[in-house]
């Protein structure tokens, strides 16, 4: 008896926090870009100036990443960062219910985006990797709605937010394929027909689906996704991200070709050379980046080749 209680409680908690979400989200999703960048400031001065574990795990990441600042470039940083951070929670709310003219009207250039379009064009196919900077829900939307797109994700551990996320996410036609097995089969069929696949490549995989590599100089659970995609499929790998503009201007995403060696022979090999693409992208930008993810808590699980630790 009491484990079904628990079992209707879960379900009905879990529309409700779907329901709070949803009311909240198209609250926000009314605000102009201009609007929705000033609630954020303003609710990253506030998480500055309340000092939580928000601004600590920034504090600190930056503080492993960024030896060479001093304080007072770190804590700078680390304050655009929060502010940067409240920008993109609440632009995002409002991405997610413009239309496609709203987010065209938004993006003023999709710099390099040409030779992803032959790929497609020519039925070769090609992988997106787009890190946590900037707007990556902007710029998934925009990417999709221009060619067909499979985005991976990481299901959220609450179901019911799992159904938003998908929803909003392929509002433009985009299809979207869960970092799973059944996920991974979806993208290889997908680069098969020579569409893109989308991947955030420096979100920390689930234990025994990654290596441990370095990323800033600090040992990172790093995903092999990526290099298993490209050499099962020899399909050309390209970076994107949505650089958010000064004074509510808009976005540029800048689009290249990688050219590391992520497909390497060796893993950790491959996986260390994806984790200086996105560390290059972040030095173009580095208050944009998304430091408030913890990327190095799994440093204690197994210990790899040259002294880095690795999953099993």
């Amino acid at each position: 008896m009491k484990k079904r209680l628990d079992t209707t409680w879960g379900y009905w908690r879990g529309r409700l926090r779907l329901a709070a979400a949803r009311a909240v989200l198209a609250a926000l999703g009314w605000l102009p870009l201009p609007a929705a960048q000033r609630l954020g400031t303003w609710l990253g001065r506030l998480a500055w100036v309340m000092r939580g574990s928000t601004r600590r795990t920034i504090e600190a990441n930056l503080a492993q990443c960024l030896p060479e600042l001093d304080d007072g470039q770190r804590k700078t940083l680390a304050r655009e960062t929060l502010i940067e951070t409240g920008k993109g929670v609440v632009e995002t709310a409002s991405a997610w219910h413009w239309d496609q003219s709203d987010v065209g009207a938004v993006v003023r250039t999709m710099d390099g985006f040409e030779p992803i379009e032959q790929a497609i064009e020519t039925g070769r196919g090609a992988i997106l990797l787009a890190p946590h900077i900037g707007n990556w829900e902007l710029g998934g939307l925009a990417t999709g709605a221009r060619v067909p797109t499979t985005v991976m994700y990481r299901p959220p551990r609450e179901p019911a937010m799992e159904q938003l996320l998908v929803e909003f996410r392929a509002r433009f036609g985009a299809a979207m394929a869960p970092a799973n097995l059944g996920g991974v089969r979806k993208a290889l069929r997908a680069l098969k027909r020579g569409e893109l696949v989308a991947i955030l490549p420096d979100q920390a995989p689930r234990h025994g689906e990654g290596v441990m590599a370095p990323f800033f100089g600090q040992p990172a659970l790093t995903m092999t996704l990526i290099r298993t995609l490209t050499r099962r499929t020899g399909v050309p790998v390209f970076t994107g991200w949505a650089e958010r503009l000064p004074d509510a201007r808009g976005f540029r995403i800048h689009y290249a070709p990688v050219t590391e060696p992520i497909d390497h022979d060796d893993p950790v090999e491959a996986a260390a050379a994806l984790n200086r693409v996105v560390e290059r992208i972040v030095r173009e930008n580095p208050s944009q980046y998304q430091w408030t993810y913890r990327r190095f808590r799994r440093q204690a699980s197994g210990r790899a080749r040259g002294g880095q630790r690795r999953e099993d």
